[in-house]
């Protein structure tokens, strides 16, 4: 981090509080989350709105407008932790608030929390945005007592005159700094002089989550207000044919049924009225192309698509030639299912269609999606749309904003009222979108050492995203570009053409190809008769951030060193959104069922900002991977999803939570993410345990499926 750095009306622009008083000081974040460093363009400086707000108020109270989104992974107490380490402010005085939308404020995806980019995009901004106050404030004591600045230094939410001692606090300088210019250059902290930036911090929002203050989707209530829920198609892609509402009028508390292009939404007194009158709707449905599909014929088309060429997504050496030269092949097919995101708090939005605009009120990933969801369904122009962005009771990727909203705001238009959209925990899994299901064939050539020569394979998996010259990035991520040191390297892809909805899904494609590529990385040290870790420490000797996760996991875990009787031990490595993570499970087996006893983790991911945050992270990480490896299943028949609610989509229980033990480098490298990097490695960790154990292989997942 460089220590001077310069800035200009292009890239800071304050202007005072108004009734409230004090200073506030905009903060400019391009889209690419960098400062610009060049001067303004010619001709002048273009108009420019900030869009990262500190205001520090003449009580002394210095409120951060966060501008990503809190999914439950801390972000809101990591930026805050920021701006406050330059500021030099009193953290029990800091307060946050949501930003609201606005794309000329925050470049629309800018604001969203997604990629575990909140914090990495936030560094550099937030701490600048800290040292411009802290500046300006310095600035107004040094002109309040007569002195340099250079003899003025900043304290916990005071400025002292370190020559008499004496004491002026922000709020009495806030309205002074407040007409001050922007500083143009300002000088950033020596990481080694963090006081705050590294140290584990509780989290600001646990209090109002344990006290009732935090506000969610479902906490919202507005005059004259309705409740909602919506019938859709059992069939993936039907629709309404013919509708009864006779009887669903006819229950208590059922006030009308509106249909909307997602299916038939029952308006309420309350929502169970509202649920109940769902059930009393007698509906024809449409189901279209999808009435005969089916999880068989899913891997059927998978299966045959994996014997055709397809478009190649890597191309490193002369990966077919070097099978052929190679003194053994090892082959292996991998398959993993869909996935239902499945957070705690199903979706809920409400909305409010007015004759002169719309306001919505629901906790998203992506408030610029959110509001793009609701001016195309509201018809409104985007400067008449409102959105209020409020916590999420888990997301995982499944919260970028459009179907709940948009089905929210089309019924307050059609009621003429408020109305609040709440899905049930079965609306959640039959009827979101879901992790893609992938299958890959895969082929490794070794030498006669046993050390591989080629790496190659097929992967058969919906798209995550728009395809770029036939190719899906993430189908492959985590799979084709492994950081083995491995001279060929050749894979293909295949988008199989369903319409089975998808979507991002926490640690998107690694979620499935670190299962893939960390199982047969371990069928490669068996062929070769090496130790797994061994194997491993052998490729990565060109990647010392990987490697120096997997040591340390090994070293905390005590691998190669004896375990009690039934116990046996698995490892898998991962590099993802700019992080490194090994994990090593400790696993038993009883009765064919597996126990996952311990997992010793180890994690590099840059500087750190909130360590507790970090151990937080990984621990939920875990804890969802896990949940997935073992049972998780989305399963179609006749276009229908089969899971209707935690019983058939059993997420890890109290007393099955292994022990996780969370090992973070040290590192100054730039910061890396942290909200998915835990995810991966746990699935193949534990299978590659389960060979140990039983010298059975698992291929396909969910783990208990392959057991059975």
């Amino acid at each position: 981090m460089k220590a001077e750095s310069k800035t200009n009306r292009r890239t800071f622009i304050k202007v005072t509080a108004s009734a409230a008083g004090g200073l506030l000081l905009g903060f400019y974040v391009p889209e690419n989350g960098r400062l610009a460093a060049q001067g303004p363009p010619r001709g002048g400086p273009a108009p420019l709105v900030p869009n990262a707000f500190v205001h520090i108020g003449t009580d002394d109270v210095v409120t951060l407008t966060i501008h990503k989104p809190e999914n439950g992974q801390g972000t809101e107490t990591s930026i805050a932790m920021l701006l406050a380490e330059e500021l030099e402010c009193d953290w029990n005085k800091v307060r946050t608030v949501f930003a609201p939308i606005n794309p000329a404020f925050y470049g629309g995806a800018l604001q969203g929390t997604f990629g575990s980019q909140a914090v990495r995009t936030s560094w550099t901004p937030m701490l600048r945005t800290g040292a411009a106050a802290r500046e300006m404030l310095l600035q107004a004591a040094a002109q309040r007592w007569g002195v340099e600045k250079a003899q003025c230094r900043a304290e916990n939410n005071t400025i002292v005159n370190q020559a008499t001692s004496a004491r002026l606090t922000f709020g009495s300088l806030a309205e002074g700094a407040a007409k001050l210019p922007v500083p143009t250059e300002i000088t950033l902290k020596d990481p080694s002089q963090f006081r705050i930036v590294g140290k584990p911090m509780k989290r600001r929002d646990t209090p109002v989550k344990t006290n009732g203050q935090a506000m969610f989707a479902l906490d919202v209530k507005l005059p004259g207000m309705v409740h909602a829920v919506v019938l859709r198609s059992p069939v993936i892609g039907g629709k309404v044919a013919s509708f009864d509402a006779s009887k669903a009028k006819a229950v208590p508390g059922v006030k009308d049924v509106v249909q909307i292009p997602e299916g038939l939404a029952v308006l309420a007194e309350n929502t169970w009225a509202a649920m109940e009158g769902r059930k009393a709707l007698q509906v024809q449905w449409d189901e279209g192309a999808n009435a005969n599909l089916s999880s068989a014929g899913i891997r059927q088309l998978f299966v045959d698509l994996a014997t055709k060429k397809g478009a190649v997504a890597r191309n490193v050496g002369q990966g077919e030639a070097a099978l052929a030269s190679a003194a053994r092949k090892v082959e292996a097919v991998y398959e993993a299912p869909y996935l239902a995101h499945a957070p705690m708090e199903p979706h809920t939005c409400v909305a409010h269609v007015r004759q002169d605009g719309c306001e919505v009120w629901s906790g998203t990933q992506i408030p610029g999606a959110t509001h793009s969801a609701a001016v195309q369904a509201s018809g409104f122009t985007a400067d008449k749309v409102k959105v209020n962005t409020l916590y999420m009771g888990g997301s995982f990727g499944s919260r970028g904003g459009a179907q709940v909203v948009s089905e929210a705001v089309r019924i307050s238009k059609a009621a003429g009222v408020p109305v609040k959209v709440t899905w049930t925990r079965d609306d959640e899994l039959q009827h979101s979108k879901y992790r893609p299901a992938s299958y890959a064939r895969l082929t490794a050539g070794l030498d006669a050492e046993g050390l591989p020569v080629a790496w190659t394979g097929r992967v058969v998996c919906s798209a995550w995203s728009p395809l770029n010259n036939g190719i899906d990035r993430e189908a492959t991520a985590g799979l084709s570009d492994i950081l083995y040191d491995i001279p060929n390297n050749y894979f293909e892809y295949h988008e199989p053409g369903l319409t089975v909805p998808t979507n991002f899904w926490r640690s998107v494609g690694h979620s499935q190809n670190t299962f893939f590529a960390e199982s047969f990385i371990d069928e490669l040290a068996i062929a070769a008769k090496k130790d797994p870790v061994e194997f491993r420490r052998r490729l990565l000797g060109k990647q010392p951030r990987l490697l120096g996760v997997l040591d340390l996991a090994a070293e905390k875990a005590g691998w190669g060193k004896p375990l009690p009787a039934g116990r046996f031990r698995g490892v898998a490595v991962v590099n993802c959104f700019g992080s490194f993570n090994a994990q090593i499970a400790e696993i038993s087996m009883d009765g064919g069922k597996v126990r996952v006893h311990r997992v010793v983790t180890a994690v590099d991911c840059g500087r750190v900002v909130n360590p507790a945050g970090v151990v937080q992270q990984m621990e939920s990480a875990i804890v969802y991977g896990l949940s997935a490896a073992l049972r998780g299943a989305i399963t179609l028949e006749r276009g229908r999803v089969q899971q209707t609610n935690f019983h058939q989509y059993e997420p890890l229980r109290i007393n099955e939570m292994p022990v996780v033990e969370v090992h973070i480098v040290s590192s100054t490298n730039a910061s890396g993410g942290i909200g998915e990097v835990g995810t991966p490695a746990i699935a193949p960790a534990v299978t590659n345990a389960i060979f140990a154990a039983t010298g059975k292989r698992i291929r396909r997942l969910p783990i208990s499926e392959a057991l059975a």
